[in-house]
């Protein structure tokens, strides 16, 4: 096994009580609903990737507040063939409402409310959406760097 940690970003989109999630097109979890997110890219920032994945699978175009949250997918606990850490960013839409249309790596996009999400759900998401309603909404943010 080639053992690497890959950064993953996903994009924390909140909207009257309601957070933005997609439907996942490929593996790992293909067909679980997730935030959107994927891959920081080798000389990219955390807040350019953010935006990018977002728009590339909602067509949202946002802009980056802070992070609110760090998981991570270990390979031995989540059966995964790398170690992922994955950084959630805030992202306050330009447009309100938002409107959703699913991208290149998503079957379906909407949002759901935080206390009834579709399913099935995947398990990083599911602990960010606990921390989120443990603040009501408005979880504490870190500052992202310049």
């Amino acid at each position: 096994m080639n053992k690497q940690v890959i950064v993953g970003v996903g994009a924390v989109v909140l909207y009257d009580n309601t957070i933005l999630l997609v439907k996942r097109k490929y593996e790992p979890c293909r067909k679980c609903w997730a935030i959107p997110g994927g891959h920081l890219e080798y000389g990219e920032t955390i807040k350019e990737a953010a935006a990018r994945e977002l728009f590339e699978e909602t067509r949202i175009k946002a802009r980056p507040i802070g992070i609110v949250w760090v998981d991570e997918i270990l390979p031995d606990k989540y059966k995964a063939e790398k170690h992922f850490v994955l950084i959630d960013v805030y992202m306050e839409p330009l447009d309100k409402p938002p409107k959703p249309i699913p991208g290149s790596d998503a079957l379906d996009a909407g949002f759901y409310d935080l206390s009834n999400p579709p399913e099935p759900v995947t398990k990083t998401t599911l602990n960010l959406l606990k921390y989120i309603k443990k603040y009501n909404g408005n979880p504490p943010l870190l500052p992202l760097g310049e």
